[in-house]
C-alpha cells in the first residue's frame, strides 16, 4: 500500500522540461550505449577529440570504436572514399554548439547514418529523425540525467529507474559553502559512473528539470558570452558562430595550461576538455593543442556581467 502521512519530502514540480517528450535517460554515454543496442550497430566510428568515457563505455558494452581526426572547421577527417557499413554509425558532436541544422543535414547527406551529441548544446533541437543525445549536468544543477532523441526506437519502460540520493553531497555543498570543500566529492561520484549501465532518469533529477525557467537561463548565457566575446575577442573554430545557448566561451590562449593554473589560484575554475589528451597525444594534434589551450570560460546562468568583466580583467592581468 502506497505510504500516506509523516513528514514532507521535496516538493513536486508541474513545470514543462525543454527537452520534454524525448527518452530520459540516466548519462549520456548509457543513452549512447542502449541506442547503438536498439540499432544493432557493430562499429561506432567517434572523434577523438571527446571525453574517453564514450569509447570506453562503447566498448565495454561489446561494441567495436574506431576514432577519427577532425579538421580546424571540425569536421571529421574520414577520406574521400569513406563509407559506413550496414551496422556502423558515425559519432558527431556538437562542439559548442557551432553545428546548426543545415550543416548535421550535410553531415547526413554525406554519410547516412550518425548520431550527434548534443552535450554542449543543450538548447539546440533535435534535427528530424537524427539520434541526438543530450547531457543535462554539464548545463544545470543537477548530478545526472540526460536525453535521448530517437523517435523512430521504442523506450524500454521495464529499465529499471536511476536514484540521485548519494550523488547529492557535493551539489549541496557548493551550494552551502563553495567549491574548493566539495571538488573532490565530485570527482569520486563521477568516477563511479565509469560502470553505469543505461537506466531511466532519476525521480529527482526529472523533478528539478521541470523547475527551471529554460529561457532566462538561455538568455543569461547569451548575454554572458557576448559580453566576454567583446572583452576578450578570440578567433578560433570553436567561435565562428554565436551558439544559440552557449556551452561556454571558448577562449584560446597560446599558453593555456599556465593561464588555467592562474585562474584556478584566484578561484575561477575552468576545466579542461579533455586532459587525457594533454598526455596521451602527440602535441602537433589538434587535439592536443585544443585541450591544452582552449579555456571553456563560463558563461552560465549563476553568473552576470560583472563577473565577466572579472573574468576578462584577470586573463589580461596573466
Amino acid at each position: 500500500m502506497k505510504e500516506i502521512g509523516g513528514y514532507m519530502e521535496l516538493e513536486r514540480l508541474t513545470g514543462i522540461e525543454y527537452h520534454d517528450g524525448l527518452y530520459r535517460f540516466n548519462l549520456g554515454r548509457t543513452a549512447l550505449v542502449w541506442l547503438l543496442e536498439k540499432l544493432n550497430c557493430r562499429k561506432l566510428y567517434a572523434p577523438i577529440y571527446d571525453c574517453d568515457t564514450v569509447a570506453n563505455s562503447v566498448t565495454a558494452a561489446g561494441l567495436d570504436v574506431s576514432l577519427y581526426h577532425i579538421d580546424e572547421n571540425l569536421d571529421p577527417v574520414l577520406g574521400e572514399d569513406f563509407t559506413l557499413g550496414d551496422d556502423e554509425w558515425l559519432y558527431i558532436i556538437n562542439y559548442y554548439g557551432q553545428f546548426d541544422e543545415e550543416r548535421i543535414r550535410g553531415y547526413q547527406r554525406r554519410y547516412g547514418r550518425i548520431i550527434v551529441d548534443n552535450a554542449q548544446a543543450f538548447f539546440v533541437h533535435p534535427v528530424g529523425d537524427i539520434p541526438t543525445i543530450y547531457s543535462c549536468r554539464k548545463f544545470l544543477g543537477v548530478c545526472d540525467g540526460a536525453y535521448l532523441s530517437a523517435p523512430l526506437l521504442e523506450f524500454d519502460e521495464d529499465l529499471p529507474q536511476d536514484n540521485s540520493i548519494d550523488r547529492m553531497r557535493y551539489l549541496v555543498g557548493r551550494l552551502e559553502f563553495g567549491a574548493r570543500g566539495f571538488y573532490s566529492d565530485m570527482l569520486d561520484e563521477c568516477s563511479k559512473f565509469a560502470d553505469a549501465r543505461p537506466m531511466k532518469m532519476s525521480l529527482f533529477t526529472e523533478n528539478v528539470l521541470r523547475g527551471l525557467d529554460y529561457e532566462n537561463i538561455r538568455i543569461r548565457r547569451v548575454s554572458n558570452y557576448r559580453t566576454l566575446r567583446e572583452l576578450l575577442p578570440s578567433d578560433n573554430p570553436f567561435t565562428k558562430k554565436e551558439p544559440f545557448g552557449p556551452f561556454a566561451y571558448p577562449y584560446y590562449h597560446e599558453n593555456g595550461v599556465a593561464l588555467r593554473k592562474y585562474l584556478a589560484e584566484n578561484n575561477i575554475f575552468v576545466p579542461t576538455n579533455w586532459s587525457y589528451l594533454i598526455s596521451s597525444s602527440p602535441e602537433e594534434w589538434l587535439e592536443h593543442r585544443w585541450s591544452a589551450d582552449i579555456l571553456p570560460l563560463p558563461v552560465d546562468q549563476r553568473y552576470s556581467d560583472e563577473e565577466m568583466k572579472q573574468i576578462a580583467e584577470m586573463i589580461k592581468r596573466f
